[in-house]
């Protein structure tokens, strides 16, 4: 008991170290790079990085399956000489993949700029896939410790060379697009350091399994088209961002969503280290698990909102251009809560039961639900503030929705805390974006308060139930 009770500590500690680090060079980041570059060149820079955050479904769920199949499962048990192929068949595949849509730039687009952009999300598309595959295989057989390394190393060489560019009077989105490629590099080196076994083998051991590739494509297909529609919900919104107004103004919007998303770093943090222990847990325990750790989440993330507005009045004082875009941040904050809880929870226990393709059916749904509403916000209507409210609604609820049926697989009620939660939400944007003052946080701070006096309850019988959390 004390053992696993130790391990547990450590895993959460190497993770939120890493999430740590790598919050914290987000922050400089976003502190720094749109004080410096332009309105005009940040914009271009998050473009490529709104296009970098869709290479990762270019393998066609090949990773999902592995972390699916051999989650819960020891390094040491692993065919390591299958791996190796799987390995180098997908990076075969990947450069395949990236030269075809290099080729396809240069065709059909007239911009060099998007031209450029494409090819190196191209060229991201080999690095960051075949550095999946790898971090997929240290994920699910708990292997934590490596997993943070690699993760850290990329961000850590990638802040050095962007602040050393500047410092040195760099200030093209080009050369900042250069430095996030090393940093994705030497990230992949380092995992394949950490799986050398795996990566550095024999050339006469390598053979080709069709069959392997085929049943973690067909069974990660379905959690890769789940976590497509889940990032394409707000890729939409975006999208039709991007296209219906200039990049300047997309770069303003991306720079929102940056400061808003930030929580999420230590919210992916907790998921990846709770999913292997769910998969070796009772199911008997599961649903008491469930609350427990609903209950902790969400008093600690309704709390994290009071944070808002004293980042707002700082990020306004340090980047006065982006003033406008800032102000879209009441709308936007609210977004870690329900992402939070789809990310820690209800993702988790979706993949626990096996169930990617309810997650798929769910994320689908929304899917279609925000191109529907993105045509008539931002095509028909044209209305930013109104296209901005849709990704908070849209994700409240894929939210709500997945949570009521993962409801009734635990056979538990949660309709109450819905409830709640939305009026909770409600109120904090109604008052960040109506009272622009110090104001809003006296007002959320006390509503807040209440909150906790409602689920006081709740939240001591989670204290008490912790126990089963580390006895799982």
């Amino acid at each position: 008991m004390k053992s696993k009770i130790i391990n547990l500590i450590k895993n959460f500690t190497y993770i939120l170290t890493a999430n740590l680090i790598s919050l914290l060079i987000a922050t400089l980041i976003v502190l720094i790079v749109p004080k410096l570059i332009g309105v005009e060149d940040y914009g271009y820079w998050q473009v490529y990085l709104f296009y970098v955050s869709y290479v990762v479904f270019m393998h066609f769920g090949w990773s999902d399956g592995i972390y699916l199949r051999y989650g819960g499962k020891q390094y040491k048990e692993l065919d390591k000489r299958l791996f190796f192929s799987q390995f180098y068949i997908l990076i075969f595949s990947q450069v395949i993949m990236a030269m075809i849509i290099s080729i396809m730039a240069v065709l059909f687009l007239a911009d060099k700029n998007r031209i450029f952009i494409i090819q190196m999300t191209a060229l991201s598309l080999v690095l960051a896939n075949a550095r999946y595959m790898l971090l997929y295989i240290l994920q699910a057989t708990n292997r934590v410790k490596e997993y943070a390394k690699i993760t850290t190393i990329g961000r850590i060489v990638y802040f050095i060379l962007v602040v050393s560019l500047l410092f040195f009077g760099v200030r093209e989105y080009k050369i900042m697009i250069f430095a996030d490629l090393i940093g994705r590099f030497i990230s992949l080196a380092y995992a394949m350091y950490f799986c050398k076994d795996i990566v550095f083998r024999k050339v006469s051991t390598f053979y080709l399994s069709f069959k392997e590739a085929k049943e973690n494509i067909s069974v990660g297909i379905k959690l890769m088209f789940s976590n497509m529609a889940s990032i394409l919900i707000i890729g939409t919104v975006r999208l039709g961002i991007e296209r219906s107004w200039d990049v300047s103004t997309f770069g303003k919007i991306s720079l929102a969503l940056s400061a808003s998303n930030s929580m999420m770093l230590f919210i992916n943090a907790v998921g990846i280290v709770v999913f292997p222990i769910l998969k070796r847990t009772d199911e008997k325990k599961l649903p008491r698990i469930f609350t427990t750790m609903r209950d902790f989440l969400m008093a600690l993330l309704f709390g994290a909102l009071i944070i808002y507005y004293p980042l707002k009045t700082v990020l306004s004082m340090w980047l006065p251009q982006y003033a406008s875009g800032l102000m879209y941040m009441a709308l936007l904050f609210p977004i870690f809560v329900y992402e939070g809880k789809m990310a820690l929870l209800i993702n988790t226990y979706f993949k626990t039961f096996r169930k990617e393709k309810l997650m798929m059916r769910i994320n689908l749904i929304s899917l279609i639900l925000s191109l529907f509403i993105t045509f008539i916000t931002t095509v028909l209507f044209k209305n930013l503030d109104i296209a901005i409210v849709s990704i908070v609604v849209l994700l409240a609820f894929r939210s709500i929705l997945a949570e009521i049926f993962l409801s009734k697989l635990l056979s538990i009620t949660v309709y109450k805390d819905i409830i709640l939660e939305l009026m909770m939400t409600l109120i904090f944007i109604l008052t960040g974006w109506f009272i622009n003052s110090w104001y809003t946080v006296l007002i959320y701070g006390i509503v807040y308060l209440i909150y906790l006096a409602i689920k006081r309850k709740d939240i001591d019988n989670s204290i008490k139930n912790i126990k089963v959390l580390m006895e799982a």
